[in-house]
């Protein structure tokens, strides 16, 4: 029954969601033209079939290996922040101030110093902007491990390497998972930027361009939705990764 809730409960959301969606075009009387609904969309689907299975996969695979190389930098990142407070106190203004420049104005700037080469561009840019929360939530979770387990496992003779596999690393991992939750998402509307903005730009922001040029509106929205459900496939990935690897950390709501 608990599992048969956990699975009906988000697709009832999401059949709300699109029946909302379904009324307000309606009785709002707009043409497709002006707002598709989601009965428009089918049609748009199986008109470009073959453009959203590859340039889902070009989204997707791009996607994929920024978030992946974002979780390898930003932990030994963040472990350098959470062992070292020299090293925390030098870096965390340069990552807040980098996190604060505005994602769109780096698109440019990396086309030009990396010319043609969209698929690094496009990796790079998912990297950019989905390593910080990794790296801060790690960083954070190893600055506030408890000096006392870590001083009798000293004590006892356990290795920093030994300590930080039996205390640090269990305690930082849930703060690294929801970290990496957010980053999911993060690293999508850096795919998707760099899809958009460049001139040889591949993918689905790449066909939502040529939905918003030609005034395809179903075929834009169709984009959305397929852009959406690749981000909660790969969301409830990371949600299976988390219930293997940090599952005990899991509280049930009372």
């Amino acid at each position: 029954m608990e599992r048969f809730q956990k699975i009906a409960v988000p697709l009832l959301a999401i059949a709300v969601f699109l029946a909302l969606w379904e009324f307000v075009v309606w009785i709002n009387g707009w043409p497709p033209y002006k707002m598709a609904a989601p009965s428009d969309l089918p049609a748009a689907f199986i008109r470009f079939q073959d453009q959203f299975i590859g340039m889902g996969w070009q989204t997707l695979w791009r996607t994929v290996l920024g978030l992946a190389l974002a979780v390898v930098f930003g932990t030994l990142l963040g472990m350098v922040m959470g062992f070292s407070r020299v090293a925390r106190d030098a870096l965390y203004p340069l990552l807040v101030g980098f996190n604060a420049v505005p994602k769109a104005t780096l698109v440019p700037v990396i086309a030009l110093i990396f010319i043609g080469q969209h698929d690094f561009n496009t990796v790079l840019m998912a990297f950019l902007i989905s390593f910080f929360p990794i790296a801060v939530s790690v960083g954070i979770g190893l600055s506030t491990l408890e000096p006392e387990y870590r001083d009798i496992l000293a004590a006892l003779g356990a290795s920093k390497l030994t300590i930080f596999r039996k205390i640090a690393l269990p305690k930082t991992l849930p703060e690294f998972f929801g970290a990496l939750k957010v980053s999911v998402t993060l690293a999508f509307i850096g795919t998707n930027l760099v899809e958009i903005v460049s001139p040889h730009g591949k993918g689905l922001g790449a066909l939502f361009l040529s939905g918003q040029i030609n005034s395809d509106y179903p075929l834009m929205f169709a984009v959305l939705i397929a852009l959406a459900v690749l981000g909660i496939l790969l969301y409830y990935g990371v949600v299976a990764l988390e219930r293997i690897f940090a599952g005990w950390a899991e509280r049930e709501a009372q």
